[in-house]
């Protein structure tokens, strides 16, 4: 394929959306740029923690002296369980233009580690592996209550990303609805599947084995790469090489080797400007509505901010808002810094 570095728009057929490549909007050098952040000192306990062992959460519980990871329902829920009280919700007969609807089901937290100076890049092997058994129980769990449609496990890391806790942890939202962004997903991939009886995660990575040129690192299950449609500068996307729909579906080795992944993206992160790496992840898995969904292909995303240094973001701002996503520098220039880190 050949390697453009004019301003072209490359199609993500997940979501049947283009993104803008300007590369030339980057003007300042990336090969051996560095400028840190000031890191500030984090202790392993800190007594004024909501999510350390054995300290007092905000709603009032505390926590047990936990060992390794740990979960508990969200004292603050944004979804409300379906035996809470019922709030205002209403269904407007408006001819379809105001509808409003009761959303239900769990927030949970995860706290990863006990350690509050952690985050996932300094865990161990056997510690990310907790990690990942943690979400794949928890998938178990919470996808047999029959309200619920949707599992969504996610990490925002880093004040930039709107965290106010650098304890490592992170959140599982299971509703009783398809989230938009999930549901075009799933309309995607069966649309595709129906036709060609191969999931179109199958068929994309096929194609970026055979290029590697967006290739991070591989393993005997897992592939790492940055996404073809990449939006932010350094987002990649972890695909399982067996089309698999759903974190129930990895058999061990599997679920070892996506902690084997996490850890190395995660670790190559913090050295691309030699700061704890900010971001949002998500895994993406089929609905739980009682349906197949054999077109389904599970994934994981990191969509980090940091753009030029330690300190400048990019913003998802001004065309971005109001036309459609932009980036600066290519998705190849992306893989080749974070390949060789």
């Amino acid at each position: 394929m050949k390697a453009f570095d004019h301003v072209h728009r490359r199609y993500n057929p997940l979501l049947d959306e283009w993104v803008l490549v300007s590369p030339h909007r980057n003007k300042r050098p990336w090969q051996g740029y560095e400028e840190p952040a000031a890191q500030a000192e984090i202790s392993e306990y800190d007594p004024n923690c909501y999510l350390c062992p054995g300290n007092k959460r905000a709603g009032g519980k505390s926590n047990p002296d936990y060992e390794g990871t740990f979960v508990f329902d969200n004292d603050f829920p944004a979804i409300l369980p379906p035996d809470a009280e019922e709030s205002a919700s209403f269904d407007y007969d408006s001819g379809g233009l105001l509808r409003a609807l009761t959303e239900r089901g769990r927030c949970r937290v995860v706290c990863f580690h006990p350690d509050h100076s952690k985050s996932l890049a300094h865990l161990s092997k056997s510690e990310l592996e907790a990690v990942v058994e943690t979400w794949f129980l928890q998938t178990l769990e919470l996808s047999a209550l029959d309200y619920v449609k949707h599992i969504q496990i996610f990490e925002n890391k880093g004040s930039i990303m709107g965290c106010s806790n650098p304890h490592p942890h992170g959140q599982i939202w299971a509703q009783s609805s398809i989230p938009s962004i999930a549901a075009r997903k799933v309309s995607r991939m069966e649309l595709y599947y129906s036709s060609r009886r191969r999931t179109i995660l199958s068929a994309y990575l096929s194609e970026e084995l055979a290029l590697d040129k967006r290739i991070i690192y591989s393993n005997e299950y897992w592939v790492v790469l940055v996404p073809f449609w990449a939006c932010w500068p350094f987002e990649t996307m972890l695909i399982p090489k067996r089309a698999v729909p759903d974190l129930t579906q990895l058999d061990q080795c599997e679920r070892d080797a996506m902690a084997d992944a996490i850890g190395v993206i995660t670790k190559k992160y913090d050295k691309v400007f030699s700061t704890s790496f900010p971001y949002s992840s998500g895994i993406h898995q089929k609905p739980f509505n009682g349906k197949l969904h054999p077109g389904y292909h599970m994934h994981m995303q990191f969509f980090p901010p940091l753009l030029r240094s330690a300190t400048v973001k990019k913003f998802m701002v001004g065309y971005e808002m109001f036309a459609e996503s932009q980036r600066d520098i290519s998705a190849e220039q992306a893989a080749e810094i974070l390949k060789s880190l």
